[in-house]
Formats: C-alpha cells, sequence, structure tokens
C-alpha cells in the first residue's frame, strides 16, 4: 500500500470521526423533541433513500450473506443504538461516554482472536490505554463524578461489544460487495430490526416540530452525512487500515464533542480536557505506528 494511499485513509478516518463526534449535538437538539428510538429510525430512513438516490440498482445477493447483513445491521446500528440511547437515560453520561469508548480495544481483542492479519501489537495496547485515559479526561472534564449503575452500564457496554462485532463482520465482508450496496443494506436491517421496538415504544412522531429549522437541519445531517455518507467512506479506511487502526479513531469522538459543546453549547473546557485530548492524539499516532505483533 502506498503512503499516500494509507495517509488518505486516516484522513477520511479522522473526517468520519469529526462529523460522528458532532452528531452528538445534533441529537442533543432532536431529543426534546423527539425520543431516541424515533431519531434512531429517522436517521436510518434518510441514510437509506439518499444510499438509494446513490445507486438506484439492487444486486443479487447470496441468501447466506442475507443473513450476514442483518447481524450487520442489528449490531452496527440497532442493538449498537438502542443500547447506548437506552443506557442514557439510566446511567451518567460519564459512564455511557467510557464505556461505549472501549469499543477500540474490544475490537483489538477480536481482531487478535478472529482475525490472522490483525493481531495486537505492542504499540496497539500502549495506544489503546494513553488514549482511553484521554477520553476519560476529556469526558469529565474537571468534573469527576462516576456512580456505577449495573444496568445502564451493562448496555454501554452492550454497546461497545455490538460495535466490536460489526467491525468484525464488515472485515469480511468489505472487499466483497459494492460499498454504497453494502452500506445500504446494513442501513435496511438497521431499521427493519429497530422497528418492532418502536411499535413497542407506542409513541406519535411529533413531525410538525421538523418545520423548525434547526431541527430539520439536525436529522438531514444525522441521515445524510452522520448514517449514510460516513458509514461509507468509514469503509475506505477499514479497507486500507484494517479494523483496528480504524477504530482507533473512535477515541477522539468525545474530543470534538467537547470542542463543539464549547462552541455551541457554551460549555467550559478545563485544563484536565485539554489534557486529555493530548493523551488522545497520542494514543492514536502510538497504535498507528507499525511494531512487531505478539503473535507470529
Amino acid at each position: 500500500m502506498g503512503k499516500k494511499s494509507k495517509a488518505w485513509a486516516h484522513i477520511i478516518a479522522l473526517i468520519t470521526i469529526i462529523v460522528w463526534g458532532s452528531t452528538f449535538i445534533a441529537s442533543r437538539f432532536m431529543l426534546d423533541y423527539f425520543t431516541p428510538l424515533q431519531v434512531m429510525t429517522m436517521r436510518f430512513i434518510i441514510a437509506y433513500i439518499v444510499l438509494l438516490l446513490m445507486k438506484p440498482r439492487f444486486k443479487k445477493i447470496i441468501w447466506k450473506d442475507e443473513l450476514i447483513f442483518l447481524l450487520m445491521g442489528l449490531t452496527g446500528c440497532s442493538i449498537y443504538f438502542l443500547a447506548e440511547n437506552t443506557a442514557l437515560t439510566i446511567t451518567s453520561t460519564s459512564n455511557v461516554s467510557i464505556i461505549v469508548a472501549s469499543s477500540p480495544i474490544l475490537t483489538a481483542l477480536l481482531a487478535h482472536i478472529f482475525t490472522k492479519d490483525e493481531k495486537l501489537k505492542i504499540n496497539t495496547i500502549a495506544g489503546f490505554i494513553i488514549a482511553f485515559i484521554g477520553v476519560a479526561f476529556v469526558v469529565f472534564n474537571g468534573t469527576f463524578i462516576l456512580k456505577l449503575n449495573p444496568i445502564g452500564d451493562l448496555l454501554a457496554f452492550i454497546s461497545a461489544l455490538s460495535w466490536a462485532i460489526y467491525s468484525l463482520i464488515l472485515k469480511n465482508v468489505v472487499n466483497r460487495y459494492d460499498n454504497i450496496l453494502l452500506i445500504r443494506k446494513v442501513m435496511f436491517y438497521g431499521l427493519l430490526t429497530a422497528f418492532p421496538f418502536l411499535l413497542l415504544e407506542k409513541k406519535p412522531f411529533n413531525l410538525e416540530a421538523l418545520a423548525n429549522p434547526k431541527l430539520l437541519i439536525s436529522i438531514l445531517f444525522l441521515g445524510v452525512v452522520g448514517s449514510g455518507l460516513c458509514y461509507l467512506i468509514w469503509n475506505l479506511s477499514v479497507r486500507k487500515l484494517g479494523i483496528v487502526t480504524t477504530n482507533s479513531y473512535i477515541y477522539v469522538i468525545p474530543f470534538v464533542t467537547m470542542i463543539l459543546a464549547a462552541i455551541l453549547l457554551k460549555e467550559q473546557i478545563t485544563i484536565i480536557g485539554i489534557l486529555g485530548a493530548i493523551l488522545i492524539i497520542l494514543g492514536v499516532v502510538i497504535t498507528s505506528s507499525p511494531k512487531n505483533s505478539f503473535h507470529k
């Protein structure tokens, strides 16, 4: 792989993470008028429509692969978002942020066990530890509040594990199918598996609220960019860098959210938050550097 190609893969991963970090701000606007499940459903519908418009054709799929797409829709969309959003209603935001940030570590462990080319490396472990400490600093940002809530914390862990499993499955199919068709399938099954929960929730959609330009822009941003386009370009990074290095960029999400919250929501950034940001960047750089693996 050329250095230029690899550099672009890192840039794409970083751009995706900047967008995903900003989706928390857009979601915060939306959650004043819609339930988390409703926001998630609207995101998937918009993303699917956009992907369909980008490539309005259907390809014959092996039925065995349909099961794989179903699992990807569950792990990468519905279970991931449902578990995380439900956890936010039960336990503290800090707990959820810290636990969900463990997904790169879980991904690395699964990749070490189930893949031949992405074994644990010394720099991976060191980078993960440094970045994870940085995430903790950024999340708490000078206010250390950690209260254990077994159910909420377990749901947050399920969310992190769900994304790790999605990443592992993605690695096995990302080079076999057209990128747009692949993510369209993922969004379709994400929507399909979320629909029963929407029926159980029995809460009407307040669609009139979308007349508010801020809310309309927020949901379009979440659906078109956050769910549709970002899942696509994330796959490009996975193809070039693998799931372990690409997922290490997830540590940057709390940092992006902290910066945008300071700009848009006037939240204060402390010295602890800045130190955390430095540790996150350092951790990601260390993780991405080539070193010998433990496995020969």
